[in-house]
């Protein structure tokens, strides 16, 4: 008979199912915060008159719809 208290191995089992969930997590909503406050950025000095590299705003965009995608693939399904 094992030793270990069935809720830890619960937590153990589902961790090695997939590891390190919770750095992902917080880094998915970094990078999505740091992408939108980018695209703010960048469309405050449109707005401004500025001159901006369509390519730039189209990573950029491209940012926005990633980090934010992943952050959803990467939620709890069992909720």
């Amino acid at each position: 008979m094992s030793k270990i208290d069935p809720e830890l191995k619960k937590k153990l089992l589902k961790e090695s199912q997939s590891p390190f969930k919770g750095l992902r997590r917080i880094l998915w909503i970094a990078f999505s915060g740091s992408a939108f406050l980018g695209l703010l950025i960048m469309l405050s000095r449109i707005a401004s008159g500025g001159e901006l590299q369509q390519n730039n705003l189209f990573i950029q965009i491209g940012a926005c719809v990633l980090f934010p995608t992943l952050l959803f693939f990467d939620r709890n399904k069992d909720l």
